[in-house]
């Protein structure tokens, strides 16, 4: 997406730089005619910058126009904020547990390989979970969870006090989570189940993830027409 723009905006300072060299010598000898010289080119790589900017918002509007925000899934509760990083989505369960879940933008991929001689490699993008379990007067259990296209995956599991849980969201990895050792894949077959088993009564299962990768793609597309829209208006101000 962002990649025609930036093409765009060095085609546009090659122009301006191009017009620059064809000057007579006399011209730079002139400081009333060099700022007001000056002031044409600024205005006219501004214009070719709002131009591009315009072109790129329709063109993603027209190629799939963003969704407003789903505020339900399900028994969840979907949270999100204009230019945040993250969603949130919490909801009871049982008479006394809470569920907490932040959700990050995409913060990874793997390469896939399709069949085919004509085929391209595609990838494949994953989104990390922080799922918090909350009993009345006990301790909190902690999941670290990468949800893929169709699929959760556990990868850490902690029990923490109520006071180790930080106020505020879960902004990323801290480790490399293709080189992680994954603490769930050590445990005892059996257990590993039970614990996928665990987070599916709660909602926390592979519909959880179709539906978060399309929540995701969709802000990813509205946090990118949101920047576009906040540049324009930026330029289109410093002409006026």
């Amino acid at each position: 997406m962002a990649h025609r723009v930036i093409r765009g905006l060095r085609g546009a300072a090659k122009s301006v730089g191009i017009h620059q060299k064809s000057r007579p010598i006399g011209y730079f000898s002139r400081i009333i005619t060099r700022n007001y010289m000056s002031e044409m080119e600024k205005s006219t790589f501004e214009g070719k910058i709002l131009r591009l900017i315009r072109y790129e918002i329709q063109y993603e509007l027209d190629r799939s126009p963003p969704f407003p925000p789903i505020p339900e899934f399900d028994a969840f509760k979907v949270e999100e904020k204009p230019g945040e990083q993250w969603i949130r989505l919490s909801r009871k369960f049982g008479a006394d547990e809470e569920i907490k879940i932040e959700v990050t933008m995409f913060d990874g991929s793997l390469p896939i390989k399709k069949d085919g001689d004509d085929a391209e490699d595609g990838v494949q993008l994953h989104i990390t979970l922080i799922v918090e379990i909350f009993k009345e007067d006990k301790d909190v259990m902690q999941f670290v969870c990468s949800a893929w296209p169709d699929s959760i995956e556990i990868r850490k599991v902690f029990i923490r006090r109520r006071d180790q849980i930080k106020g505020h969201p879960y902004t990323g990895p801290r480790f490399n989570f293709l080189l992680a050792i994954l603490i769930c894949r050590e445990l005892d077959d059996e257990l590993q189940d039970s614990l996928y088993d665990f987070l599916e009564a709660r909602g926390i299962d592979d519909d959880l993830a179709v539906f978060l990768h399309q929540y995701i793609t969709n802000k990813d597309k509205t946090e990118y027409i949101r920047w576009l829209e906040k540049v324009k208006s930026f330029v289109h101000s410093s002409r006026n």
